[in-house]
């Protein structure tokens, strides 16, 4: 797993760090000791491990997209496939880690945010398989366009807690469950979802996603015996992308690519600022709070990003694009037709921007596109947004 390394505790550059209030620090102190405590452990490694072979179904394929390849001519585009893990993302990859670590603490109360809801049936699964409560705390607008995850949830036994409070989004969501964190912290794990919030979460769950890239990298090198051109991942709060992207920062000849929703541009127009316990690249509004924003994809719509993008975007290592729901509809219906997978609308940012690329590139060229999930979860939002037309 790819280690963080960072110029001050919790740090990546300017971005990162704790702004919590003391007694919480307390609490972000102690989860810290813990992490690196475990996060080195070789029975800990090694159950990790196990878990993602055994229940996780990992590795997964980093397939060759052929006929998607053969349409737009260019550079092969390769899929790294999260699509096909259990519950249906990637997320799965960090919840499976910090359950695990929730364990050995002692925990039996668990709580979580979510937004386009696999974040929060992945929560709801671990938390199912090892006997904890759960908690999910989701906006009330999410609730509604992500139905069926909620369903899961519930199927799978958490109370799923819909945030009416601001824009009823992802980012109230978070505001909720770390309001929760505050007064119970004695007794409640926050299985964030993200590598957002106040360190060490950022480092942690690049720690536990770092197995995308892990494995991306290995197999390419086995298919083709060269590196890629790019990888490219889509960008909302930054966990698939930070580990699609792990293994390959100090790869200086990869482009790292992270493609965030037009309509929530954080990366490309975003200002460093404060928001929910660190410091990143922010939507700002007139008054200087976080500006309210809005993605066909709910996983994409949140007006921060995490701490280490912030830092790859200013140092210039990782490029950062948009793409507009626009986009992201036609490439989550261009892959169904060529390749018979269907894309998580999120994901579906970062096919949009590898089709272009592609089309600018050689055929010697390769393209590794992070599939961060599968479209289950949107086709009826993408049926009435298609028939709404």
């Amino acid at each position: 797993m790819a280690s963080v390394s960072t110029e001050k505790k919790g740090y990546f550059g300017e971005f990162g760090g704790s702004f919590v209030p003391e007694d919480l620090q307390k609490a972000m102190d102690y989860l810290e000791e813990q992490f690196i405590k475990y996060k080195g452990d070789p029975e800990f490694e090694e159950e990790f491990k196990f878990y993602l072979k055994e229940y996780v179904g990992r590795e997964n394929p980093l397939t060759f997209a052929a006929n998607l390849t053969e349409q737009v001519g260019g550079a092969k585009i390769y899929l790294k496939r999260e699509d096909l893990n259990h519950t249906g993302a990637h997320k799965i990859n960090n919840v499976m880690g910090q359950i695990l670590l929730a364990k050995r603490m002692g925990a039996k109360r668990v709580i979580a945010e979510t937004g386009a809801g696999q974040h929060g049936v992945a929560t709801a699964t671990v938390c199912a398989m090892f006997g904890m409560e759960c908690i999910i705390y989701m906006g009330k607008l999410d609730t509604e366009r992500q139905a069926l995850n909620v369903f899961r949830m519930e199927l799978l036994g958490a109370k799923v807690v819909p945030v009416e409070a601001g824009q009823g989004r992802l980012k109230d969501a978070v505001d909720a469950a770390l309001g929760d964190l505050v007064e119970n912290y004695e007794n409640t794990f926050y299985l964030l979802g993200s590598a957002v919030g106040p360190h060490p979460f950022p480092t942690m769950v690049k720690h536990f996603q770092s197995v995308i890239s892990e494995e991306s990298k290995r197999q390419i090198l086995e298919k083709e015996g060269k590196l890629p051109t790019a990888v490219i991942a889509c960008a909302g709060g930054g966990s698939n992308a930070i580990g699609a992207f792990a293994h390959y920062i100090k790869e200086l000849d990869v482009r790292l690519i992270g493609v965030e929703p037009s309509e929530a541009p954080t990366l490309s127009e975003g200002v460093p600022a404060i928001i929910h316990g660190f410091r990143c690249l922010t939507l700002l509004d007139e008054n200087g709070q976080p500006k309210p924003t809005y993605s066909i994809a709910a996983g994409l719509d949140y007006p921060g990003v995490g701490p280490e993008h912030s830092h790859l975007k200013v140092s210039g290592r990782a490029e950062y694009v948009t793409a507009t729901g626009q986009d992201a509809l036609e490439a989550f219906q261009l892959l169904s037709k060529t390749e018979g997978i269907i894309p998580a609308l999120e994901s579906s940012h970062a096919v949009a921007h590898a089709v272009k690329l592609a089309k600018e590139l050689s055929k010697d060229d390769i393209l590794i596109v992070n599939l961060s999930g599968r479209g289950d979860k949107d086709v009826e939002q993408v049926f009435k947004m298609l028939n709404d037309n």
